[in-house]
């Protein structure tokens, strides 16, 4: 295999960092371009010494000094409404975009707009977008040069929910999503209510009923159940670094419990980063730390007739960055696995 040149857009948010760590033990991607406004001019070891592999690169400003011509494929590691322009301006320069917001995600621009708050003003860009849930959506990848990476709260409930809403064996009229995240997961910049002392030894829930993930895990869910579904879907921030815990609650017409997990397991059984755990073992978020994959726990509870789906991912990995790069390599014909480690066990 040949080497590929690729950048990142937004090098110092945590999302890019995680992108570089996990670039230094990709084999054939080369970093050639790492942008931001904030740190232009400084080289990657003055400022993230833990990446020897690209420690001279200077980091450049997008808006500034450009794209690298000799770039194939940019990773677009910023917030929603700037992705946008620059994506569309990438692809005319003909070169790849794995998108890591939520620019290109939702299929309708009303409601993009909506909870977003923003104009779209690429959505001819819309009809080639794939949306890179790779366990789903990977031949679909394969031929695009747009993939909109999926939010991390959206990776964990929709792989949850996928196989039952496909096979049919739950009522998807009421379905609940209770997810935790650790801070990570509400960006790098400061704010008060993720500063140290607000999250520490503390826990608590937010954006009850608006968060802006919710359309994202219903417009998949459609997809999978082939109707129009509405969740309840909160959220909460846990007193930690990185991972999602998502739990989910449906009404099923299967209690049978090993004929639920068949369900799963014939779904992903070939798909290696998705792991169905077994019967009364529930996934912890430190099994997935660091990692690309995601745990499932399945319970059913008879008295309510219940089923009961625990989700675990690392957010900045499976979530968003690991995911970034699973799409990356399937853009450009690498083995999906190629840069990741599938030797480390789930459970400790």
């Amino acid at each position: 295999m040949g080497k590929i040149n690729v950048g990142i857009v937004g090098i110092s948010g945590y999302t890019g960092i995680e992108l570089l760590r996990l670039l230094c033990a990709h084999p054939f991607f080369e970093l050639k371009q790492a942008t931001s406004r904030k740190l232009r001019g400084k080289r990657i070891k003055d400022v993230f010494p833990f990446a020897d592999k690209f420690s001279d690169l200077i980091i450049t400003d997008i808006d500034k000094d450009g794209l690298d011509a000799g770039i194939e494929l940019y990773f677009l590691a910023v917030p929603h409404g700037t992705a946008m322009t620059l994506a569309q301006n990438i692809i005319q320069a003909g070169k790849r975009v794995v998108d890591l917001s939520a620019d290109f995600r939702l299929k309708n621009k009303q409601v993009y707009e909506e909870w977003y708050k923003v104009k779209h003003v690429a959505w001819d860009l819309m009809s080639e977008a794939v949306y890179g849930l790779p366990e789903i959506y990977a031949s679909e990848i394969k031929n695009s040069r747009l993939v909109a990476n999926p939010g991390c709260y959206p990776t964990s409930a929709i792989l949850a929910l996928y196989p039952a809403l496909k096979s049919g064996l739950i009522d998807s009229n009421e379905i609940i999503i209770d997810s935790k995240s650790g801070t990570t997961g509400a960006g790098r910049s400061p704010k008060e209510n993720i500063l140290f002392c607000e999250v520490y030894d503390n826990f608590f829930a937010y954006s009850i009923g608006k968060h802006r993930h919710t359309p994202e895990i219903e417009q998949e869910c459609s997809l999978a159940a082939g109707r129009d579904i509405k969740i309840l879907f909160s959220t909460h921030l846990l007193p930690i670094n990185r991972g999602i815990l998502t739990t989910v609650y449906v009404k099923t017409k299967e209690l049978n419990i090993d004929k639920i997990r068949d369900c799963y397991l014939e779904f992903y059984g070939h798909k290696k980063w998705v792991k169905v755990l077994e019967d009364g073992i529930l996934p912890q978020v430190r099994w997935v730390r660091g990692t690309i994959s995601c745990a499932l726990g399945l319970v059913i509870d008879q008295k309510t007739e219940q089923l009961i789906i625990v989700s675990a991912i690392d957010n900045l990995c499976r979530g968003a960055s690991g995911q970034a790069l699973l799409n990356a390599n399937l853009m450009v014909g690498f083995e999906e696995d190629t840069g990741f480690s599938v030797s480390a066990p789930l459970i400790p």
